[in-house]
């Protein structure tokens, strides 16, 4: 790895799970690829650990998800957008594609309501099962 121009060692970071999705979303290739896309509501299911730091959320908020997308390749770096054959190769910096040397997904969502540690919201497109790595406000200027 280089840092401005001098040769740094490989760095690792440790990102641990904050919750898992619940979906009726089972297969990633069955799942929309946007969320207007007819994606579902789904629950954000906490772990209690992390319970107080929910406690301000509420209904109508605009949230990001941070999500470990679990289950894509990450030895790719070129894909076809939107996985159609037809589109030519690109690179997958330039896409919103799971397949990526870190799968953070980010899905901008919409809270429906609070129930303790489990939080529904409109349209994710996340699988059932996804990990949760953070949550953040849809900051507004």
């Amino acid at each position: 790895m280089r840092d401005h121009g001098r040769v740094v060692p490989e760095a690792s970071f440790v990102v641990r799970p904050i919750g898992h999705v619940e979906s009726t979303l089972l297969e990633p290739a069955r799942a929309p690829k946007q969320p207007d896309e007819g994606a579902p509501q789904a629950w954000l299911v906490f772990d209690t650990a992390v319970a107080e730091g929910l406690g301000d959320l509420r209904a109508g908020d605009e949230v990001l998800v941070l999500t470990w997308l679990d289950r894509a390749r990450r030895d790719v770096l070129v894909v076809h957008p939107r996985d159609d054959p037809a589109a030519p190769e690109t690179g997958v910096f330039s896409t919103r594609s799971a397949d990526r040397p870190n799968p953070i997904g980010i899905h901008r969502t919409e809270i429906v309501t609070v129930d303790g540690v489990r939080i529904l919201v409109r349209h994710l497109e996340a699988v059932d099962g996804t990990p949760i790595v953070d949550l953040k406000p849809v900051l507004r200027r």
